[in-house]
């Protein structure tokens, strides 16, 4: 069966139920869709067939052939950095738009599109809670692309309770923590789209309080450096 993005009804839902209406409104919605329809949803079945590669020997991930030249065009479209703003290399459009072409990307193939989707939510992260130099030194790389971004939140013995976590933040000076923990289910934690990872990473400072109020969030790059 062939995904067919549901233009009309978005368009619908958005200007006469939201009331909410943009120049680039349709044109943005259209061309996402075509891309999804067109570069991502076929990867869906042929992604499963083919599945990831796990190498035990060194610990890297190859992803689906059929998964790199989809996220190369998606990234080089802009698609990423759609509503990031223009100061670090985003469109600076509404993020209702982002929304609306994430559920496109999403419905065309939902494990395709936790590479972008998750490096979204990094973003957003940085955008909120990073200092101006995070801001300033991570989030182009992660609206351009060039890098993915994770979230390392849960552990083994936790689940849904981060106030249990036990990764530990120890400081090592000139604003540099080491990090030591285990995680779990880390969508797009490995993989060779990439060539860096940015983790956001849950963890606890020696010494800070147990529970939810003492937990920090650390940027943890796979690979040190710009």
């Amino acid at each position: 069966m062939q995904y067919k993005a549901p233009v009309d009804s978005t368009l619908f839902l958005l200007r006469d139920v939201l009331k909410f209406d943009n120049d680039l409104l349709e044109p943005i919605l259209t061309e996402a869709a075509k891309f999804c329809e067109e570069e991502i949803a076929p990867t869906n079945q042929k992604g499963d067939k083919t599945g990831a590669v796990h190498s035990k020997h060194d610990g890297k991930v190859i992803v689906p052939h059929c998964f790199q030249e989809p996220y190369k065009k998606f990234a080089e479209g802009g698609w990423i950095g759609l509503s990031v703003p223009e100061q670090y290399g985003g469109q600076g459009l509404p993020f209702t738009l982002a929304v609306a072409t994430n559920e496109f990307v999403s419905s065309s193939n939902m494990a395709w599109s936790l590479f972008p989707g998750i490096t979204r939510g990094a973003i957003q992260a940085l955008l909120v809670s990073g200092n101006e130099a995070q801001k300033q030194l991570w989030v182009p790389r992660l609206a351009s692309g060039e890098w993915t971004g994770t979230m390392c939140l849960t552990e083994p013995h936790c689940g849904t309770d981060l106030g249990m976590l036990k990764t530990k933040a120890v400081f090592a000076g000139d604003e540099a923590f080491h990090i030591t923990g285990q995680k779990i289910f880390i969508s797009g934690g490995e993989h060779d789209l990439t060539d860096n990872i940015l983790h956001l990473v849950l963890a606890r400072v020696e010494g800070d309080p147990d529970g939810v109020k003492g937990i920090s969030m650390f940027a943890v790059p796979k690979m040190i450096g710009p």
